[in-house]
């Protein structure tokens, strides 16, 4: 690579900044997610029985991502990638299991309760800066693989 293509490589990959304004909104969305998380989850690890392969998994899951989501307080841009997840995860499964069984008239007990609370969702929609999402992961030249 020649010195002349450098610089507009490194222009072309160079993060645009989010305002003061986004990166708290960011915050109020780690905060919901990692506050709520750690008040819910984290009490399991000192007092919970035996847990099986899927329940065990999915607690350690959660609340390894409450951990990162907190961490997001103070890195909120360089830890979009977990609210990112959280959406993904989230979005996948209100589509993937909710959705038939509310169109089929069967959303009930545990699976109503567990819908309800993954809905909240929309507070992490809502502060992500979904443009800046964009630019950053879709429209920015990855990083070079040699």
């Amino acid at each position: 690579m020649t010195q002349l293509q450098e610089p507009a490589l490194a222009t072309a990959r160079a993060p645009r900044q989010l305002s003061l304004w986004q990166l708290n909104v960011l915050r109020v969305g780690y905060l919901v997610m990692g506050v709520g998380l750690a008040v819910i989850k984290w009490p399991l690890l000192l007092h919970h029985e035996t847990w099986g392969l899927a329940e065990g998994t999915k607690d350690c899951l959660l609340i390894a991502m409450s951990g990162l989501a907190l961490l997001g307080l103070r890195y909120p841009a360089r830890m979009l990638p977990v609210l990112l997840f959280e959406v993904a995860w989230k979005l996948l499964w209100l589509s993937v299991v909710a959705l038939p069984l509310w169109s089929d008239h069967r959303l009930e007990g545990a699976t109503r309760t567990q819908a309800g609370t993954i809905l909240w969702v929309v507070v992490i929609i809502a502060v992500i800066p979904w443009r800046h999402v964009f630019t950053q992961y879709v429209t920015t030249p990855g990083d070079p693989w040699r």
